[in-house]
């Protein structure tokens, strides 16, 4: 699954002509992980109470999304080449509305974990048992208002929030650590009263198990998932310029016959 969801994304963002190929690679393992194993949903009623929540709060790599979507029953998978396409329910970013599935408009960097912790807490405030997932990218962990809501989900104990941070280590201009440092981010997240947990982000038992070990954990968590922009493609990899830029005709052949040859 991990690479019919890679495949899909090279074809889409080329079919584009645009798009975030490099992040929507670095976070293939945690998607299919989530919405293959960990989430309960149900593709036929995404509207469903008890269902578990998902918000992609760096919501750039919308190609990835909507690709676990497709694969999942939420819509056709050949509506995933009509990505940026005039008219069309993929839009380069996630829209609440516009397609089955998507719990929130995202793209505006920062502003996920936030709304996952209302989601968290309007769980307990109903009496549902449902938990919140919230994908970050790293670089967006620079915004101010991710620290707010941490605190916020520590002081509300809330058990039903997880955030998983693809960290990756670049952003669109350059390494992280050169933009604006993060670390020491474990320490960090503990600090603010967080369950921490790192994983390779692409193992998917790692990633499987720290889903599982988080829901015996008090208070919310933090997952830490190591990972390499544009995973899975040789040229792709470890390489910031294709954080919004997709493939020529040339690379995107290579890239799928890598792909093909992935075991």
């Amino acid at each position: 699954m991990c690479r019919n969801i890679r495949r899909h994304v090279i074809e889409m963002t080329y079919e584009a002509g645009s798009g975030h190929p490099g992040g929507s690679l670095s976070s293939t393992e945690i998607m299919v992980s989530l919405f293959f194993q960990v989430m309960r949903h149900d593709p036929q009623n995404p509207k469903w109470d008890l269902r578990d929540r998902f918000i992609l709060s760096k919501g750039h790599v919308a190609p990835v999304y909507y690709a676990a979507l497709a694969e999942s029953g939420y819509f056709p998978v050949e509506e995933l080449k009509t990505l940026r396409k005039l008219g069309s329910r993929l839009q380069g970013h996630p829209a609440y509305g516009k397609l089955p599935g998507v719990e929130m408009s995202t793209g505006s960097l920062g502003q996920g974990l936030s709304v996952a912790c209302g989601m968290a807490l309007a769980a307990r405030l109903d009496g549902l048992d449902y938990r919140v997932f919230c994908l970050c990218g790293d670089g967006e962990m620079q915004s101010g208002q991710n620290w707010e809501a941490g605190m916020l989900a520590s002081h509300y104990k809330l058990d039903n929030l997880v955030a998983i941070l693809d960290r990756n280590r670049l952003q669109s201009s350059g390494l992280t650590e050169e933009t604006m440092s993060l670390e020491p981010l474990a320490d960090k997240w503990r600090a603010f009263g967080w369950n921490v947990l790192e994983v390779d982000g692409h193992d998917v038992r790692q990633i499987l198990n720290a889903c599982e070990l988080s829901r015996s954990m008090k208070g919310p968590s933090m997952i830490i998932a190591d990972t390499v922009k544009g995973k899975g493609v040789s040229f792709m990899e470890n390489n910031c310029g294709f954080h919004g830029r997709c493939c020529t005709c040339d690379e995107r052949e290579k890239a799928l016959t890598e792909l093909e040859a992935r075991q």
